[in-house]
């Protein structure tokens, strides 16, 4: 294995510090160059015969980005890493067995890509990756951050390198210690315990880098094109909320996202028929250049010059989408990899202009800063999996400017959603603050009654830069854990 790229500073110094132990976290944010970081310590590693192979875990969506990453930084490294999807690992016992067998075969590295994949203690693919670690001799998470939501994200990805650095053999003696659970929302946590405790306790492990300490960006730039709900549409969302607004119970928060879920169906282009216990829908709008949704669309990409990337919610909006666009590559978690892969070569190769795809398949792994412009034909209440997207482009390499747009329509649920990824909140945590200010069930509708009308949410789309983001806008998708 010949490495054909040198190390920058900040990625020697994480070696220097990580090579002499054999367990670390490598929190280094999206473009400061984990990929090449992981691959020096295997190098090493393999060079000092201390291991004979490695095997690198992955998010399913960006395992052939991450061989062509390898393949730009090494030469023949693949014969020595062997590549998996960490969500394979839920659904196949066989690829399960198979990796055993691999890892008790000869000493072995492991690398967790996109740790946070793995941080519900109680998942499948957890307990699975939890037992491979077992049997390798050296071990490594990566992660752009330490946590996405709350430290008790750190519980089940520390367990995996080692349990004897936090101390609990089981995460209800970690949650006994550092974390307070709401008594009106079950398994929500209120508050954590004790972090500096934890920060002491991993800081000797970990290596934590932002792209802002490394890199000067050109910065984002953010605008917003309205589009207005068709009269039949206006009145069919109106009757729905009303409806489930007066079905609402605080004490069921189902009853609180099942609204929600129907506003955003209607605003999408669909008709929703409720019966209080199953919701169902059925298109609104035919021909999809009809919706107002796909006009503002249309009316963004005339202004637009050389190639965007589209992300959407929904499924039925993607394929809308890829209808209206002859000159669109479809990147979602409908597709195989194989399709997903030949699209996201059309796209780079310049044989498709646009790349439409969701969050949740687009969002990690992927590195497409040759494009400058991204627009969100709709949104969820994710900030962290909002920022992850963004960074798709604005990564090492990119040069220009990055240019983002939201589709957003005025006095319906979308303001909200744009106010809670300004404030970088979830729905649940928006949820429960309003709640909590609330007395009793008239005020609470009140409430949700002004959040699905768009009402008291001013200065849309300054929105995602502002406090907590560094100078161009950017913010890092996670929390950062000082001291470590």
């Amino acid at each position: 294995m010949k490495l054909l790229t040198d190390l920058y500073p900040w990625q020697r110094a994480a070696v220097d510090k990580l090579l002499p132990i054999r367990v670390g976290a490598l929190y280094m944010e999206m473009g400061t160059g984990k990929t090449r970081t992981a691959l020096e310590m295997i190098r090493r590693r393999l060079d000092a015969g201390k291991i004979a192979h490695a095997l690198w875990l992955c998010p399913c969506s960006v395992r052939e980005n991450l061989r062509q990453d390898i393949r730009k930084h090494a030469d023949g490294a693949l014969a020595n890493i062997a590549i998996y999807g960490i969500e394979s690992l839920s659904s196949s016992l066989r690829l399960y067995e198979l990796l055993g067998r691999f890892v008790a075969a000869a000493p072995t590295m492991l690398i967790v890509d996109e740790s946070n994949l793995v941080k519900n203690h109680r998942a499948i693919r957890t307990e699975r990756v939890t037992r491979l670690a077992a049997s390798c001799k050296y071990r490594m998470i990566l992660n752009g951050t330490p946590i996405s939501r709350n430290e008790a994200d750190l519980f089940s990805q520390w367990y995996i390198l080692d349990w004897r650095i936090l101390g609990y053999r089981s995460f209800w003696s970690f949650a006994a210690n550092h974390l307070e659970y709401d008594p009106e929302i079950k398994g929500k946590v209120r508050r954590t315990l004790n972090t500096d405790y934890l920060i002491e306790k991993i800081a000797p492990y970990s290596y934590q880098v932002s792209m802002a300490d490394c890199w000067k960006l050109p910065g984002k730039r953010y605008g917003v094109e309205h589009c207005s709900l068709t009269d039949a549409q206006g009145a069919h969302y109106d009757e729905i909320t009303e409806k489930m607004i007066a079905q609402l119970d605080e004490q069921r928060p189902a009853t609180i996202y099942r609204m929600f879920a129907a506003a955003q169906a209607i605003i999408s282009g669909l008709w929703v028929e409720d019966d209080g216990r199953h919701m169902k829908t059925r298109p609104m709008f035919p021909n999809p250049p009809d919706n107002p949704r796909m006009q503002a669309l249309l009316k963004i990409l005339e202004a637009v010059e050389g190639q965007a990337i589209i992300f959407a919610k929904y499924t039925h909006e993607i394929q809308g989408i890829l209808d209206t666009l002859p000159d669109a590559a479809p990147f979602y978690g409908g597709l195989n990899a194989a399709r997903r892969q030949a699209a996201l070569e059309n796209f780079r190769a310049g044989r498709a202009r646009f790349l439409v795809a969701n969050k949740a398949c687009a969002g990690y792994g992927l590195n497409l800063q040759f494009c400058r412009r991204v627009i969100y034909y709709s949104n969820d209440w994710d900030w962290a999996t909002r920022i992850q997207s963004e960074d798709r482009v604005y990564r090492l390499g990119q040069d220009r400017e990055v240019e983002i747009t939201d589709i957003v329509a005025p006095g319906t649920l979308d303001q909200k959603i744009m106010r809670c990824l300004a404030r970088k909140e979830r729905l649940e945590d928006a949820i429960k603050r309003e709640l909590k200010a609330g007395n009793g069930v008239r005020e609470a509708r009140g409430k949700f009654r002004a959040w699905v009308r768009g009402e008291m949410e001013d200065g849309i789309g300054e929105a995602l830069s502002g406090p907590g983001c560094v100078p161009g806008g950017h913010g890092a998708a996670g929390v950062y854990l000082p001291g470590i």
